[in-house]
């Protein structure tokens, strides 16, 4: 019984922790291959900002990014941390108007942007 009991402690636990964490569904997502070709990312953006149809990681991801930014991604995981620096980098280097407009969207304030020019 109390081996009953510890599992099924356990299981609520591991599905606790499951849930306060974004979904990993899309994490093996070629981002290179997306920054690299105009077409596609102009559509991510263009889901983003309301402008056009989304796929369906692009709704996920529209969905996600309000609240990955105000926690400062505290419920990515190390692949979605690494793969959210490298878009933000590659925007601001290659596709500044974009990264203006998604800027002032999602970040009107400026407040999430501080922390990640500090965090630079």
């Amino acid at each position: 019984m109390k081996l009953l009991t510890v599992t099924l402690l356990l299981c609520i636990i591991l599905y606790v922790r499951a849930q306060n964490k974004y979904t990993n569904k899309y994490d093996n997502v070629n981002v290179d291959q997306i920054l690299t070709n105009n077409r596609v990312l102009s559509n991510y953006i263009k889901c983003l900002m309301e402008e056009g149809p989304c796929t369906p990681d692009g709704r996920e991801l529209k969905k996600t990014l309000p609240d990955a930014l105000s926690s400062e991604c505290l419920k990515c995981n190390e692949k979605q941390k690494e793969t959210a620096e490298k878009v933000i980098r590659h925007l601001m280097k290659n596709r500044p108007n974009d990264w203006e407009r998604l800027s002032k969207k999602y970040d009107p304030n400026m407040e999430y942007k501080k922390k990640f020019d500090k965090k630079l």
